[in-house]
């Protein structure tokens, strides 16, 4: 955002959808000059807020304390008959869930936002209908964001074949689950059942847990999750479901052979889809391409007025994105257009050890045919994550010519914090040789960037050449 931004007064903003992008959007509108009306038939905050990004974290980060305590990791401290109190562990999620929620909406009320708890569908690029009235508008931004991607198969009507969303609001903790997906969703929620005890099995589809990740980090952590009890199979495809005595057994073929599983909850967690369906937007002529409304770098539509953000057009679908889209879109409408480089939005993954990533793959690289350097730090030669007693490594890739930083990954302690330090590096087109020169505070994990940064000329400090 520019500080020599000015209000335009005189517009009016209609945003279907109050998740990440949605409120954000609102609330830029607000603060431009612009009446704005938000239309949120499920609750302020969306899927993030409510049953996603920040009910799963909570969760987590129950999930990590009772695994230090159980297994006596926390030096020098003996425990002995901990006790997992799993209501208690559900009311905590809600209460951080209400309290942001809450937070939300009165920072909309705040900046005078109108909320109606009610569905709305685009008309036009300047009209909406919500009932029975017409409301018009001089632009209107989609933000319906995203919905779990159904699966198919014989057995997904049986009791115990649940989504995410169900997963986050179980009665009890199960003895056993399977979950259907190695992405982010899938290593977040197996992380968090196998800290809680779950005997848990992850049938990934593809050859490569986490297949989006760079191909070293994921290697990383299917080596952390096996070696904490979880299974996992690669190369996976689910085949059917059917009863079993433990609950259900998942029937599913790896390189020609079928094999079963059995398990309590049968999880699908194969990602997620634009939530686009039931807007009517054929009926408005808007394009889409499987399923995902088709924008442009400044997130308009193909009809005047228009605008989607966040999940609902499929670019990235996290929240920090759809946050920074629906600035931009907001701004573009006001006149004072904020572009964003998708380049260098950060991805982050809740597991032990923390994942998280920005700009390219090692193979992304290797496929486009830049000659690059790597710089890697093992995080058993940095003082604070000895002391923290969580291993993993720093990984930067650079041009080999220039030394511009072209993709930094992490796992270990604090990996979703110390992202953005490489982000923003990044986005000022700043080098390895950036990172180097700049003083880090010691002892922290931050330091590891900048061993990693120094290992790219052959030359840290911490660890052998």
């Amino acid at each position: 955002m520019r500080q020599e931004e000015t209000r335009s007064v005189g517009k009016k903003i209609i945003i279907i959808g109050g998740g990440p992008g949605g409120y954000t959007a609102a609330i830029r509108a607000a603060q431009m000059g612009a009446e704005t009306v938000v239309f949120e038939s499920a609750g302020i905050g969306g899927t993030c807020l409510n049953a996603g990004c920040v009910p799963t974290k909570a969760l987590l980060h129950t999930a990590g304390c009772y695994r230090r305590i159980a297994n006596n990791a926390i030096p020098g401290v003996n425990i002995t008959g901990a006790e997992l109190d799993w209501p208690s562990v559900q009311s905590n999620k809600k209460e951080a869930v209400d309290r942001l929620a809450g937070g939300v909406g009165h920072l909309l009320r705040h900046n005078g936002v109108a909320v109606r708890s009610e569905r709305a569908f685009p008309l036009s690029g300047n009209s909406v209908r919500a009932g029975n009235e017409t409301l018009a508008a001089d632009a209107v931004i989609l933000a319906s964001g995203s919905a779990n991607a159904p699966l198919s198969f014989p057995g997904s009507h049986f009791p115990g074949v649940i989504d995410s969303t169900a997963a986050l609001s179980l009665e009890e903790i199960p003895k056993s689950i399977v979950i259907v997906g190695g992405g982010v969703i899938g290593v977040e929620f197996a992380t968090l059942f196998n800290s809680f005890g779950v005997k848990t099995t992850i049938l990934e589809l593809t050859s490569q847990l986490l297949p989006s990740m760079d191909g070293e980090i994921a290697e990383s952590i299917r080596s952390a999750l096996t070696s904490d009890g979880v299974t996992i199979h690669t190369g996976a495809r689910l085949l059917c479901a059917d009863k079993a005595p433990e609950g259900l057994a998942a029937s599913f073929d790896k390189e020609g052979k079928s094999l079963t599983v059995t398990a309590e909850l049968l999880l699908i967690a194969t990602g997620r889809i634009p939530n686009t369906a039931g807007l009517g937007l054929e009926d408005v002529g808007v394009k889409m391409t499987r399923g995902a409304i088709d924008t442009d770098e400044n997130f308009r539509t193909n009809v005047p007025g228009l605008y989607a953000v966040g999940d609902c057009n499929g670019r990235t679908m996290l929240a920090h994105a759809a946050m920074a889209q629906g600035e931009s879109a907001v701004s573009h409408i006001m006149g004072a257009a904020q572009s964003i480089n998708n380049k260098y939005i950060p991805s982050c993954i809740y597991s032990c050890p923390e994942i998280a990533s920005v700009g390219m793959t090692e193979e992304q690289v290797l496929n486009s045919g830049i000659e690059y350097n790597v710089g890697r730090f093992n995080l058993n030669g940095n003082g604070r994550a000895v002391i923290e007693g969580v291993g993993g490594f720093v990984k930067i890739i650079a041009d080999k010519s220039l030394g511009e930083v072209l993709g930094v990954h992490i796992t270990g302690p604090y990996a979703t914090e110390l992202i953005a330090e490489a982000a923003l590096c990044m986005c000022l087109e700043g080098t390895v040789e950036d990172i180097a020169n700049t003083i880090h505070a010691h002892p922290t994990v931050g330091e590891s960037l900048r061993e990693a940064a120094m290992s790219v000329f052959g030359k840290p400090i911490h660890s052998l050449r």
